[in-house]
């Protein structure tokens, strides 16, 4: 009987689809209550993402796959389900701030691979060549394999603390116990598990997901089915007999709230537990900005010049300060007196900066018990007392730095208070930040800096400040409204932050962040190197890049034929670089903005020149395509056809 029941199980797992017409989160579910997640359900979820990577659909399944962990295990004994089948959808092992990383390098994963099926190392290499995914190479090969036992069914928990254990591992053996575990997980494989095990162990899933689509299909899922009912839930729909329009605005306006919360305490440890106990409207109760936790930081969208900003906030007070080109240092202060500094990307460079943790004693008044401030890290020059350029700062050692040995100085120009003595600010107007900022610290020259800045609407005395910003070695300037809809939006582009940067003094164009995804093959003096490259912006929409071009070092690049759509090598999109361009033009080649300004034709970049590599950015943070779109409306002459 048991034996029957497993089989049963099996088979119902092997059938799984949670895209299916009508999907019932109870009765179609492929395990019942009381047993754990098979990681064949995550597994199926990828499968139907991965072939209808659009947007919606990307959404619909994850909320399907949530709302059947919920309502099978919606239990808070069983939040871990839920929450390592979060982590597996991320492919994360935990909040970004602790850094794990798994550290299997591609050579390891062939190796696994060809020991766990017996084939050879050689033949291995060359089928992921020719199919240009290891994980297609693991699953066929998996499929291929013949076993006298087939070994227990994995579950999302067990393979989740798998990789977690394979990241905890370091010295001189791990390597080899590394594989071990990577064998035993892809012994256990069934049929397209194999794929995405790999993957994650990659690092690349390759189905087209971000962040925020998982956000959606969380809240979708705690809205549709409440957790906390029991079992069997009385209510899986929560929003059945409403109108569509009315389903879409309840659901956004949920969504809204867990990922506002996100913002403020980016760690699904957190979230996940009280969002299955308490449910998402109280979220915001329990789940605060903490010092100690790093929150992605507020940015600002571009502008052409000084007339657009007057245009922009018509009668809005709005100050204008410094742009340094430095490195965003997010600094916290713990009640318990310790220092912690978060880059951009929430990263801990706590250890890289021995000398900012040194100073903050000195420069924090008495009253400040707590505090979460954003800053800028720039180089300096104790000797000219000057700023020095962002290259410089980038020749810093990155991580364990002898306070002793440094050689690269920094001065930390403080902009903004987030958090104050157990009171999050973020609600709060800039005015009144600013000004608690300035009552709680004291400058120390060359150490510890607010931005300079002005308050002025008068458009002479603005471009002066941005022409005096220049000689001062910045990058020009940040204009930000004071009182009127001057809260700090977290981890948004807002447009209530306007960046005027040097680049439009001298009128030869923008600068755009763009991620590289393909490279061709260069021709004669080039032959051996890489001659030009394919670049992207990125679609927030789709979740997808939409392709540029730029040849290095200042040559204009070919834009005639469509061969640029197959570059000699696809590469990953894992690195952003800043490039420069004389303007903006309609291009039926490239697919940037596609459709936003001509229905048949995208915008590209002329006369691109690289700039520098942003380490700082992920590849979501790239210029997106709206923006791009932006910029363009914004300087329509460089648009020829435009106006038609």
């Amino acid at each position: 009987s048991k034996k029957k029941s497993q089989s049963t199980s099996t088979s119902g797992q092997t059938d799984y689809d949670p895209s299916r017409p009508k999907y019932h989160p109870v009765d179609h579910a492929c395990w019942k209550q009381g047993q754990k997640v098979p990681y064949l359900a995550v597994a199926r979820t990828f499968e139907k993402i991965e072939e209808d990577s659009g947007s919606l659909c990307v959404v619909s399944v994850h909320a399907y796959v949530f709302c059947v962990i919920m309502c099978v295990c919606v239990c808070v004994v069983f939040s871990d389900d839920l929450l390592c089948c979060v982590y597996l959808c991320l492919n994360q092992l935990g909040p970004a701030y602790l850094g794990m990383e798994l550290g299997v390098g591609e050579t390891v994963l062939m190796k696994a691979v060809a020991q766990a099926t017996g084939r050879q190392l050689d033949k291995i290499k060359a089928e992921a060549q020719e199919k240009g995914d290891l994980g297609l190479v693991a699953e066929s090969s998996r499929s291929n394999q013949r076993m006298m036992f087939q070994p227990a069914s994995l579950t999302a928990g067990g393979v989740f603390r798998k990789l977690k254990e394979i990241a905890s591992m370091s010295g001189n053996s791990a390597m080899n116990k590394k594989i071990d575990i990577i064998k035993g997980l892809f012994v256990a494989c069934r049929f397209s598990e194999a794929r995405y095990i790999v993957r994650s162990l990659a690092g690349k899933l390759r189905i087209g997901l971000a962040e925020q689509s998982v956000l959606s299909a969380l809240s979708q899922a705690v809205c549709l089915t409440p957790p906390g009912q029991g079992f069997p839930p009385a209510v899986i729909d929560a929003g059945k007999g409403m109108s569509t329009e009315s389903r879409r605005a309840w659901i956004e306006e949920k969504s809204l709230i867990l990922k506002q919360t996100y913002c403020e305490m980016p760690n699904y440890d957190v979230i996940v537990p009280v969002l299955l106990k308490e449910g998402i409207d109280e979220l915001p109760n329990h789940c605060k900005l903490t010092p100690g936790v790093p929150l992605r930081p507020m940015l600002a969208h571009p502008t052409k010049g000084v007339g657009e900003v007057m245009k922009r906030f018509d009668e809005a007070a709005f100050t204008c300060e410094y742009k340094y080109d430095g490195e965003r240092a997010q600094i916290h202060i713990l009640e318990s007196g310790e220092v912690r500094v978060f880059s951009r990307n929430q990263e801990d460079n706590t250890s890289k900066y021995p000398d900012i943790l040194s100073r903050i004693p000195k420069v924090k008044k008495d009253s400040v018990v707590s505090c979460v401030l954003d800053s800028e890290a720039v180089a300096w020059d104790r000797e000219k007392k000057q700023i020095q350029p962002f290259q410089v700062l980038t020749t810093r050692k990155r991580k364990d730095v002898d306070a002793s040995e440094i050689k690269v100085q920094v001065c930390v120009y403080a902009f903004d208070l987030l958090y104050l003595n157990g009171e999050s600010l973020v609600r709060q107007p800039l005015s009144r930040r600013r000004a608690l900022l300035k009552e709680s610290f004291s400058e120390v020259e060359g150490e510890f800096v607010f931005a300079r800045s002005i308050d002025s609407d008068n458009t002479d005395a603005i471009a002066e400040f941005l022409e005096q910003s220049v000689r001062d070695s910045c990058e020009g300037l940040m204009v930000k409204t004071l009182e009127k809809d001057a809260t700090y939006e977290i981890a948004k582009r807002s447009h209530n932050w306007l960046k005027l940067k040097k680049d439009y003094l001298d009128g030869v164009g923008d600068t755009v962040d763009l991620c590289v995804i393909g490279a061709y093959l260069g021709k004669g003096k080039r032959t051996g190197t890489y001659g030009g490259f394919l670049l992207a912006c990125y679609d927030e929409d789709n979740e997808e890049f939409q392709s540029h071009s730029i040849t290095p070092l200042n040559l204009i690049c070919n834009e005639n034929g469509h061969y640029l759509f197959s570059p000699d090598v696809w590469l990953d999109a894992v690195q952003v670089w800043e490039v420069k361009c004389a303007d903006l033009s309609l291009s039926p080649v490239y697919k940037a903005a596609m459709g936003m300004v001509d229905p048949e034709k995208g915008i590209s970049l002329r006369f691109p020149r690289f700039l520098r590599i942003r380490d700082d950015k992920k590849p979501e943070d790239a210029t997106t395509g709206a923006q791009v779109h932006q910029i363009t409306r914004t300087g329509m002459e460089l648009v020829e056809g435009y106006k038609k």
